[in-house]
């Protein structure tokens, strides 16, 4: 069974989505003239992505402000990593995959999108403990390479990605028991 985003997600995702094709069929000329801001309200994100040269920059600014609207901070952070292209897809043959997100901090977090899962502790705490925030900044960085087609791919074997899977719950259940150590303290 898949998890479903909240409505307003799909939708934001959606649109973006509607924009970035647009956007590809636009000639070359008229993608480089739609990439200087016409007027002097372009959000601070826009500002952002305009001095990083970002491809991003084909998507509407109403829909990056919506994007920073719902998400927050994770939202410009997300677009960091993407620009990085720190997304890679590992897929096996039989048909699992899985994402890792190089973060911010210069560690790997292992995600499932299907069921909206990261390793990262953001997501332990912000996402299930607290539930103030819909997803961590790698999900979201995932949902937006996707749709922008800017993910790394890795294909291995069928082991490899058994073992990439159990070593990293050999990780989180190492950092789960030290934590949980130190609670009891």
């Amino acid at each position: 069974m898949a998890v479903a985003l909240p409505e307003v997600v799909e939708e934001l995702l959606s649109e973006m989505a509607a924009a970035v094709r647009d956007s590809a069929r636009m000639p070359s000329e008229a993608r480089r003239w739609h990439q200087i801001p016409l007027d002097r309200n372009v959000s601070q994100l826009g500002h952002e992505l305009l001095s990083r040269g970002s491809y991003l920059v084909l998507v509407p600014d109403e829909l990056l402000l919506s994007l920073e609207f719902v998400f927050g901070s994770s939202a410009i952070q997300a677009l960091d990593l993407v620009d990085r292209e720190s997304v890679t897809l590992i897929s096996s043959p039989s048909g699992r995959r899985v994402y890792q997100v190089l973060g911010s901090s210069g560690k790997t977090y292992t995600c499932l999108a299907s069921c909206h899962y990261c390793s990262c502790p953001a997501f332990s705490f912000s996402v299930l403990r607290k539930s103030d925030s819909l997803l961590c900044k790698h999900l979201l960085a995932i949902y937006l390479s996707q749709l922008l087609r800017n993910c790394q791919q890795l294909h291995v074997s069928d082991k490899q990605l058994t073992d990439l899977l159990m070593e990293d719950t050999r990780r989180i259940k190492g950092a789960a028991g030290t934590w949980t150590s130190k609670t009891e303290a």
